[in-house]
Parts: structure tokens; C-alpha cells; sequence
């Protein structure tokens, strides 16, 4: 549906939510690549939605399917001995109990002060970014990012404690690039309050300073909210279907593998690079801030600590110091209550995804230390993790992020 005439429905006072009654989710090992293909076959239709990108023979795929397409798809399946199982029997009950907590923790909110025991709106998050800058001006500085293309603000925190000579090295976060995962946001937001308001880690930011962008894709991650709870996208209008993926949207390698030049397609790279607004800032944004040493962008869902490249499976020049630093980082993550993360580069453990936000990052910007970051997720909520796991996936995944703040600290001064 197009944008404007979503506005004019909200105006009119009509409710225009998407519904998932009835979809499930499946689990599904494909044994041979005619099965393979059978997938990517299904990826043209929009009663698919793949949660994860086919790849190798033997690697699982996570797949929503709409309730008139079920019957025939596990037909196929049980005829062609495909292993199986549904992971989710309706989505919609998910987002349902989703919305119902949320309604509660409203009704109960007072002020300003942050918890992790619930998902925040694009304002609620700049409200806090602003709190923070004024109840703590000598650490926190507050910078207009830009616009999105449905002009919501888009603000960043820098977190120092104060200017040296030479300057520090400098840590750059963002999250929210895909709409609906909602975890990496929530991660964002943990990590400043940690830095800011926790005295306990104010070693973090003596020897490097540190730039977090929470909500790179505002105007998704509200339409997210308010209509359609699995949207991924943009909302900047086409012709056919509105959006674009922004991760597939980046100058670098642009449209080359693992994405789509089909409006209606999750991976759809955009009319050309840099189409969208928020890519365009946070290339523009990467390129004028001097010492940024180290990248680092915030997904869900699936474990992985990826490097670059993703648009191809050439390895970037420095991959041994990223694989090694990765499994440092995994290694302190799993210290926590043992979730581990497979390290690697994007297109070697999981699949090709060129005009990706890492490698524009590392390929356009220069920056040599480079992640995304797959957060938990899964099992039986896909990308609608309850907020009961929002907490116990901070305080693991913050215990990563202290090895990358030591490691630039020591590396890249």
C-alpha cells in the first residue's frame, strides 16, 4: 500500500494493520540443490517471507508462509522427504501478546527513565538521547543525524570522556537498518545507558570515544509499530510496493549478489545506490568524522559476528584479525550463559548480501574493523523476541563489546 494513502487512511481514523492470522513459520533443511532452488523459486511470492536467506545445502531456512499457501508447500515437503518442522503456529498470536504488553507498560510509564524490559518508540528514544545529553553534558553530546524520508529526526549520541591529543579512537554503532528487529535497537540504547549511567564502566570511554546511532530507519521501525510488525524496509514510495531494503542499498558493489531489482522483494537494493536518504547520511556522516576506527551495526536475528566482504567470497585483507577478534568477542558473550555466535565472513557463513552497510563501511569509508552483529532471536519468536529476553541479551551481548572497545583502545590508537 502506498504511503499516502496510508496517511489519508490514519487521518480518516481507519486502522490499516496488517494481519498474520493464521501464517506459520517453518524450519526447513533443504538435502539437494533442486530443493535449494525449489526455495528460491518461492521467494518470488509474497505468501514467502524468508526470516533467513537460502544458502548452502544443509543450512536451515526460516520461512513464514501465508495460510492459502501451507497445505501445498507441506505437500511438497512430505513428498520430497524434506525435513521439517513449524516453529510458529501463528504469528499473529506473537505480535498480539506483543502489543497487549506494550499497552500495559504504557498505562504504567512515568517519565523519562529507561528500562529493558520493553521495546520504545522512535520519539521515546530520542527523548532519552536528550535526557542523557542534559543530565550529563560533560560526557554526552547530542548531534542531529538528518532527517528520514518521513522527516522523523534522527539523532546520534558521541559519548567521551573529554578531548585528547591525539584523539581518541572512535567506536561507531548504529541499529534499526531492518525495521522489524527490534532487539538491535534495544541493544543500542543498553549500551549508552551503560556507558553513561553505570559509573562501573567509565573506563570504557577513557580511551576511546564512542558515536551510537540507535534507529537508522525511523520510518520502518514506526510503520513496524503501527502496521505491519514483520515490515523490513524503508517506506520511501515505488510503483509497484513501497520501500527498499536500506542494507542492500550502499554504493559499494551495488546490486551484484543477494539482492533484488524487484520492488516487492525484501532485498530490494533500491532504483540505484544511495536512493534512500538514511544510507545517503550515514555514508555522508562516515566520510567527514575523522578516527572512526571501528564500525559496528546491530541486526537480528541469528548469532553471527560477520565481516566483510558480503558481496562476494573474496575475504577482505585483514579477515585473520577479524576472525580472531571475533571469536574474542564470542568468547566473552558466551562466558555469560553460553550463547555463542559463528564467526565469519557474511557470504562464507550465511550468504551474499552486496550494497551491505559493512562493506560500503570498510570499502568506501576505509574503517578495517568491521561487524554486523546478528543478535539472538529465533526459536519460537523469529524477530518478535519477548521482551523478557530483551535484558539477558544486553548484559551478554555488552560483555562483547568490551572486548572491542579494549581491542581499538590497544590497536588503533
Amino acid at each position: 500500500m502506498r504511503a499516502s494513502l496510508l496517511v489519508t487512511l490514519a487521518l480518516l481514523g481507519f486502522a490499516a494493520s496488517v494481519s498474520y492470522d493464521g501464517y506459520k513459520v517453518y524450519k526447513v533443511v533443504p538435502k539437494t540443490e533442486v530443493e535449494n532452488q525449489y526455495l528460491k523459486a518461492m521467494q518470488l511470492s509474497k505468501d514467502f517471507d524468508f526470516w533467513s536467506k537460502i544458502n548452502k545445502v544443509g543450512n536451515p531456512v526460516v520461512v513464514m508462509v501465508s495460510p492459502k499457501a501451507q497445505s501445498k508447500f507441506e505437500e511438497y515437503l512430505k513428498i520430497s522427504k524434506i525435513e521439517y518442522n513449524v516453529q510458529i503456529e501463528n504469528v499473529e498470536s506473537t505480535i498480539q501478546a506483543e502489543r497487549e504488553y506494550h499497552r500495559a507498560k504504557q498505562a504504567q510509564k512515568t517519565g523519562l527513565k529507561i528500562s529493558f524490559d520493553q521495546y520504545y518508540r522512535h520519539a521515546e528514544i530520542n527523548a532519552y538521547l536528550e535526557q542523557l545529553a542534559k543530565d550529563y553534558p560533560d560526557v554526552v553530546t547530542l548531534e542531529n543525524f538528518g532527517q528520514s524520508y518521513q522527516k522523523r529526526q534522527m539523532n546520534l549520541v558521541r559519548i567521551s570522556s573529554g578531548p585528547r591529543n591525539p584523539p581518541k579512537p572512535i567506536i561507531f554503532i548504529d541499529a534499526g537498518i531492518h525495521a522489524r528487529e527490534w532487539i538491535a535497537p534495544a541493544v543500542a540504547l543498553y549500551i549508552i545507558n551503560q556507558l553513561v549511567e553505570n559509573p562501573e564502566n567509565s573506563n570504557l570511554i577513557q580511551d576511546v570515544d564512542w558515536i551510537i546511532l540507535p534507529s537508522l530507519n525511523p520510518d520502518g521501525y514506526e510503520y513496524s509499530w503501527d502496521e505491519d510488525r514483520m515490515w523490513r524496509k524503508t517506506v520511501s514510495p515505488g510503483t509497484i510496493c513501497d520501500g527498499c531494503d536500506p542494507n542492500r542499498n550502499f554504493g559499494f558493489h551495488w546490486m551484484e549478489a543477494g539482492a533484488s531489482s524487484w520492488e516487492c522483494s525484501e532485498t530490494y537494493a533500491g532504483k540505484q545506490a544511495f536512493s534512500e536518504v538514511e544510507t545517503r547520511h550515514l555514508r555522508d556522516y562516515l566520510n567527514k568524522t575523522a578516527n572512526i576506527k571501528a564500525y559496528l551495526t546491530l541486526h537480528s536475528y541469528g548469532q553471527y559476528l560477520l565481516y566483510p566482504w558480503g558481496y562476494s567470497d573474496a575475504l577482505c585483507d585483514n579477515w585473520r584479525e577479524l576472525d580472531a577478534l571475533g571469536n574474542q568477542v564470542n568468547d566473552a558473550i558466551a562466558a555469560v550463559s553460553g550463547t555463542t555466535y559463528t564467526v565469519g565472513s557474511s557470504t562464507h557463513v550465511l550468504y551474499a548480501a552486496a550494497g551491505a552497510s559493512d562493506d560500503w563501511a570498510m570499502g568506501g569509508a576505509g574503517i578495517d574493523i568491521v561487524y554486523t552483529i546478528e543478535l539472538p532471536g529465533g526459536g519460537w519468536y523469529g524477530f518478535d523476541l519477548p521482551a523478557s529476553r530483551i535484558l539477558p541479551v544486553c548484559i551478554e551481548t555488552f560483555e562483547g563489546f568490551k572486548v572491542y572497545a579494549d581491542y581499538v583502545a590497544k590497536n588503533r590508537k
